[in-house]
Parts: C-alpha cells; sequence; structure tokens
C-alpha cells in the first residue's frame, strides 16, 4: 500500500507547533512568588553591580541569551563548561557573563536552595542588562528547567555575519521567529563590539579581487579600514553601532540605512523589501516616537525568543551549579 508522506508529515508538525504552544503556556509571571519570592531582586542586583564594573557586560549578558536560546531551546545549555560542551564553539569563542550568571545562582542557592533554575535566571539577566543600557523593561515569564544536553556540534544552527537575508530568515523561522522578530531582535547590535576578523573580509577582499563590500558608503568604509587595518589584530574589537555602543536606541537601524553596518548580514537586511520596510519603520526621522516603537517591539520578540524549546515540569533540571550537570 502507498503511503502518503504527507499524511505522516503534517501531524507531526503540528504536534511540535502544539508542543511550542504548550511550551509557551508552561512558562508564567510570578513562577517564583512562593517558593522564592526575591529571584528578580537578586538577579537584578547582581546585574547592577557587574553594570556598575563594566557596562559592556549588558550586551555580553544579551547575547548570552541570544546563543542558549538558538541552542537547544533557552534551557541553560550554553553556560556547561567541559570539552565538547556548547561554549567551546567557534561562534561562542567572545562570549560574556559566565560569572554574573554563577555569581546570581550561588546567591540563589543558598536562599531558596534547589528552586531557581540557571535559564531563568539568564533570561532575567538579559532584560535588566537591557533596560540599564537604556533600553526597555518587561516581565519575564519564568519556570524554564535546566537542560542535560550541551553540545558543541548543535551550534552550527546559530545566526552567522556571513548569512544572507534568506538564511537569516529560514533560521528565524524555524524557531518559530517572524521576520519582525528577526528585524528586532538583532537590533540588539545596537549595544556591543564584534571582533575585526568578522569585517576585515568586507573591506579588502569582498570579492577575492582586492574589492570592498560595495554596501558599506565610502566614508564609513575608510572609517572600518583604520579601525580594522589588513595587517592589524583580527581580535581587535570595534562598536557595532558607530554612533551610540553603549545605549539602546534606533541609530542602529540608521546605520543599517545608511551603509554604516558593520556586520554583513546586517547591512542585507536593507537588500530585502521585508526586512528593509521594518528597519526603515524603526530608522525613521522621530528619534524618540520611532525608538518608543522600537522599544515595544524588542519586549514582546525578547518574550517570544525566551519561550523557544523550553523544558518545564519534569524535563530537565535545576542545576546546583549553572556550569555543571547535577
Amino acid at each position: 500500500m502507498a503511503i502518503n508522506m504527507a499524511s505522516l508529515v503534517y501531524p507531526v508538525m503540528i504536534l511540535l507547533i502544539m508542543g511550542y504552544v504548550i511550551d509557551c503556556q508552561a512558562l508564567q509571571k510570578g513562577f517564583y512568588s512562593d517558593t522564592c519570592p526575591k529571584v528578580e531582586d537578586i538577579v537584578k542586583s547582581t546585574v547592577q553591580k557587574a553594570f556598575n564594573d563594566d557596562a559592556t557586560i549588558a550586551p555580553g549578558l544579551l547575547r548570552l541569551h541570544f546563543h542558549d536560546c538558538f541552542v537547544q531551546g533557552c534551557d541553560a545549555s550554553v553556560l556547561i563548561s567541559g570539552d565538547s560542551s556548547e561554549r567551546t564553539a567557534f561562534a561562542n569563542a567572545g562570549l560574556r557573563g559566565f560569572e554574573v550568571i554563577d555569581d546570581a545562582k550561588s546567591q540563589l542557592e543558598s536562599v531558596c536552595p534547589g528552586v531557581v533554575s540557571c535559564a531563568d535566571i539568564l533570561a532575567i539577566a538579559a532584560r535588566d542588562s537591557v533596560s540599564l543600557a537604556g533600553g526597555p523593561s518587561w516581565s519575564v515569564e519564568l519556570g524554564r528547567r535546566d537542560g542535560l544536553v550541551s553540545s558543541a556540534s548543535d551550534v552550527s544552527n546559530l545566526p552567522a555575519p556571513t548569512d544572507s537575508v534568506d538564511v537569516q530568515r529560514q533560521k528565524f523561522s524555524d524557531k518559530g521567529l517572524s521576520d519582525n522578530d528577526l528585524v528586532t531582535l538583532v537590533g540588539a547590535h545596537t549595544i556591543g563590539t564584534t571582533a575585526c576578523l568578522f569585517v576585515k573580509y568586507r573591506l579588502f577582499n569582498f570579492t577575492a579581487t582586492g574589492n570592498s563590500d560595495p554596501t558599506i558608503s565610502p566614508s564609513f568604509l575608510s572609517k572600518l579600514q583604520n579601525m580594522c587595518p589588513q595587517s592589524g589584530d583580527s581580535s581587535d574589537r570595534i562598536p557595532l553601532d558607530k554612533d551610540t555602543v553603549s545605549k539602546f536606541d534606533v541609530s542602529y537601524f540608521k546605520n543599517i540605512r545608511d551603509g554604516n553596518a558593520v556586520l554583513e548580514s546586517d547591512q542585507r537586511l536593507w537588500g530585502d523589501s521585508s526586512t528593509k520596510s521594518i528597519v526603515q519603520n524603526y530608522a525613521g526621522n522621530i528619534r524618540g516616537l520611532l525608538g518608543l516603537r522600537f522599544n515595544l517591539e524588542f519586549s514582546k520578540s525578547m518574550v517570544k525568543m525566551g519561550a523557544i524549546g523550553v523544558k518545564t515540569g519534569s524535563l530537565g533540571e535545576i542545576r546546583k551549579v549553572c556550569s555543571q550537570f547535577n
């Protein structure tokens, strides 16, 4: 008897979608109101202290949460240390903020032992980091449990700075995220830095004929070449937002509009009609109103991203130490 493959695939897809929705519903505001009511206060004070010492920790913690959610879901698998764990992968080489999460976890274990997951701590810390950098705040839905798997080989599906819009779109779509989520979440590049390693190829030999990336504005090209000279150290870091590297705002989108994006993947958003219109909406001309719109959309997209592949109920575990399985 012939088998209709669609009849097998579609139910699986429906189950996956249902599973995603159920996971979203399993997270809730006030999850620790009875078991550890001071969890958000403790995480916030820990992040605040780290931020006061070094404001660049804000983009570090935000990126840490993003990299966690895109691999195995938001389950703190990126925090596991050891051979062949996620954090050993090349794409995760520049991740920062592990010590902040460890500090918060240690404090929480002293007042609420075995209650708060590392995945939830990371989600709260990312929110607080954005707020401290001048961005929005939002209610973080909690109830995640920590994953039991962390493998460097799973990191290949992370968005990369050389990705075309189609590749970016597919990677985000695979996680249940839309074009609007894609552009909005990539807007996190309004704070933080990147290594010259991910920029140089655009500046000196983009087409293997010695040319630069033609989408870079001429005036910005010369600045980038000065910051990342061809014979310079590829580990040197430069701002992702040329204007306000430490402030969470919409200038990043203006940079894309004007050909001043540092990463190729970011500049490519201007070359696709769908993503271009979203960038345009955020860039605009009225800074205050458009900044507010971006803040609202970023909050919504972060909540959506924070529900990707979460483990709840009896799945996973509550780690005692965030860097190792129990």
